[in-house]
């Protein structure tokens, strides 16, 4: 089976996701106090951090780290039998949940800041994306291509 061409853009918006998360993650934690990224330290008054230290890592990790392996499990299909822990679909290979999981996770993340902090344009954008994420994924020929018997 060829790849569906929707996967084309499901690689970009997981590329494209991870670029932003790494390079925002990393300036977080190289500058804590938000200087780098132009970020007021007043915005953490409402939150449980006293730095942007946490988040930058929680930002690197989870929206950078995630979404880059999730890309690669999916364009080379590594059979990494540890990387299965996690996913919750038998019938599915395991990059599949995990560029599910990036979608879920970029939406939480997102609503999360919102109740935390300010709004911000780039907000909108992100959910958007982790939508997308959800929906490409969601895709029945995704699904057929990504499943344990292709």
């Amino acid at each position: 089976m060829t790849r569906p061409a929707e996967l084309y853009i499901l690689y970009f918006l997981l590329l494209m996701l991870s670029l932003n998360a790494l390079v925002g993650g990393g300036a977080l934690i190289l500058d804590p106090q938000g200087s780098l990224m132009d970020l007021n330290p007043d915005w953490l008054q409402n939150t449980p951090f006293n730095s942007y230290l946490v988040p930058g890592l929680l930002l690197f990790t989870f929206i950078g780290l995630l979404p880059l392996f999730a890309l690669i499990s999916l364009l080379f299909r590594p059979n990494w039998h540890w990387a299965n822990v996690l996913n919750i679909f038998a019938d599915k290979y395991w990059g599949w949940t995990y560029s599910l999981f990036t979608g879920i996770i970029l939406i939480t993340w997102i609503i999360v800041q919102e109740m935390l902090t300010h709004y911000f344009l780039l907000h909108t954008v992100f959910i958007i994306m982790g939508i997308l994420i959800i929906l490409l994924t969601l895709l029945p020929r995704v699904q057929k291509y990504y499943s344990q018997h292709h």
